[in-house]
């Protein structure tokens, strides 16, 4: 969820807050209270939206969730992750790559890196953005660093009439056919072997090799992966394909779904551009810009969790919930919350870990972290259930074995079966 959701309109129920509502905010021990890009005078602000306790486990989730609200007991929350930046390119790098700088292999590239293809016909590793826009740093959320060149993220924009550019030559050119596209790849093979042979140990030529041995065989796998038409009404509905708020982001889930049964190792998929509007990043009015954002995902969410469920794949699909950093507990303006870095929910569904579980809190405010989950920790969980030692999986890279994790990380296995 890019942008940073507020944890405490969502998931992490303060109601101090209330009762604090409007007066200075003050942690009473004479820690600095910071604003992050401009909060004058740290008025504590409740939240707008009602909380309940829901499921078996009690989970407290606020009203502009009820669909996520109803799957609660299939979750596991990380309640108080805290990131070391406030700032949103380098919370964004930290929750996909492990590092605030750029040029660290993402997550996504680790994994593909580890496991390996399991459909020769698609990618391991597919990004697809929200429409409105790529995330903050861009593509750089998706690379793969110094890994292999093809291990980086596939970015498909689900909702263009040619989600995969290119991949077949336009009506109008009506010269090319089968044999001239064979006939290209045969002349292009010539250059590109000529050309490694020069350049010994880049991987990008053979990353470009493999990218156009892998489109020409997504030419067959495409056209049958991206037509949903032949979903159920049961589906579409339980998703909201068919709804104005939700219809975008529930055909990418869909999209994601079908892409993991027909192997692809590596989903992720994006809410909200990067930018000041039309994200999770609610500076201006918490009341009006949080549920635009919770309108668009909540059902196709809750949806995807029961579909996966149903179709007993739940179980070896781990789902990931997350965001780059939470927001502060006092105001911005009138009614928006700035940046805060100090503590953020994530949850995690299926694939090994325990439904209705929690780990860690938030102090009373919401403020920072009690427990001091990190983004690592977050990444050793997911190697973890994908049978991945994250202390073991290492690269060699001038001088340093480099891994996802750092020098850091710990499995949580409070939340795992």
């Amino acid at each position: 969820m890019n942008g940073g959701v507020s944890h405490m309109d969502t998931f992490d129920h303060k109601p101090v807050l209330a009762e604090l509502n409007g007066k200075k905010f003050d942690p009473g021990d004479g820690r600095l209270v910071e604003s992050v890009t401009n909060s004058p005078g740290f008025k504590v602000l409740k939240s707008p939206f009602k909380f309940r306790q829901h499921g078996g486990c009690g989970r407290w989730v606020s009203e502009v969730l009820p669909h996520m609200a109803s799957v609660v007991d299939d979750l596991a929350f990380l309640m108080s992750m805290n990131s070391p930046t406030n700032v949103h390119g380098l919370a964004s790098y930290m929750q996909t790559t492990g590092f605030t700088l750029p040029g660290f292999p993402c997550l996504g590239a680790w994994i593909s890196y580890a496991l390996g293809r399991i459909n020769q016909n698609l990618p391991e590793f597919i990004v697809m953005p929200d429409p409105k826009g790529l995330p903050y740093n861009n593509l750089g959320n998706f690379t793969s660093g110094f890994l292999p060149s093809r291990h980086q993220g596939t970015v498909i924009n689900a909702s263009d009439s040619s989600p995969v550019r290119y991949l077949f030559p336009p009506a109008e050119a009506v010269h090319i056919n089968a044999a001239s596209e064979q006939a290209s790849r045969d002349v292009l093979n010539v250059l590109n072997e000529n050309h490694a042979s020069l350049t010994p140990g880049d991987s990008r030529l053979e990353a470009r090799i493999q990218s156009l041995e892998m489109v020409a065989r997504m030419q067959l796998s495409v056209p049958e992966l991206f037509d949903i038409e032949g979903e159920s009404q049961a589906v579409r509905r339980l998703y909201g394909m068919d709804e104005k708020n939700t219809g975008d982001f529930a055909k990418r889930c869909i999209l994601g779904r079908r892409m993991l049964e027909r192997g692809v190792r590596f989903v992720q998929i994006w809410s909200g551009a990067g930018g000041p509007a039309k994200n999770w990043d609610n500076h201006a009015n918490i009341d009006t810009e949080l549920p635009y954002m919770t309108r668009q995902v909540d059902k196709p969410i809750a949806g995807l969790i029961k579909d996966l469920k149903s179709r007993g794949m739940l179980e070896d699909t781990l789902v990931i919930w997350t965001t780059e950093f939470g927001r502060m507990p006092f105001s911005q303006g009138q009614a928006g919350r700035d940046h805060n870095g100090g503590t953020f929910v994530t949850w995690f569904a299926g694939g090994g870990v325990q439904g209705g579980t929690a780990y860690g809190q938030s102090d009373q405010w919401g403020w920072k972290s009690e427990t001091g989950t990190t983004s690592h920790d977050m990444h050793a969980i997911i190697l973890h259930l994908l049978g991945i030692d994250h202390e073991q999986l290492t690269v060699r890279h001038n001088g340093v074995d480099r891994r996802l994790t750092d020098v850091h990380g710990q499995v949580i296995r409070d939340i795992l079966v």
